[in-house]
């Protein structure tokens, strides 16, 4: 409730304050998805990976974030990047690479960015051999 009203109600009070709220809502409406439950709802989906079982991605997690991956002048940001444990002598599996969108149907072109995500990450010596890419969508996947 409070962060509703620091990001749409207190920039616009005086405009409320005059009845006007469906197209202040209208105009703010973006900038709430993408600044508040577009973040929300990264921070749950890294949460599902944390506490997923392990035949979801093959192991149990050793570290769940998000980062961004670069190679050259590219740079891929990754919402989900599940870790497997880490083992001495050995190079760090990553589990999975996941997209988070909550407005946006996921379709094909998102894959491919998380593919060469891994691929990049493979190339500096990640072990992706069983990388799952995974897309979450709060509206769906095509």
């Amino acid at each position: 409730m409070i962060v509703f009203y620091e990001v749409v109600m207190r920039p616009r009070w005086g405009l409320l304050e005059s009845g006007r709220a469906a197209p202040i809502w209208a105009a703010a409406k973006p900038r709430f998805l993408s600044q508040v439950v577009g973040p929300h709802f990264e921070r749950i989906c890294r949460e599902f990976a944390m506490l997923a079982p392990s035949e979801v991605f093959g192991d149990l997690p050793g570290d769940v974030g998000g980062g961004v991956v670069s190679g050259g002048r590219e740079q891929i940001e990754v919402d989900v990047v599940v870790l497997g444990p880490a083992v001495q002598g050995e190079p760090r599996r990553v589990l999975s690479l996941g997209e988070c969108t909550w407005s946006e149907v996921m379709g094909v072109r998102h894959v491919d960015r998380l593919r060469r995500a891994r691929d990049l990450l493979g190339g500096r010596g990640y072990d992706v051999r069983d990388t799952a890419l995974a897309c979450y969508s709060g509206v769906g996947v095509r």
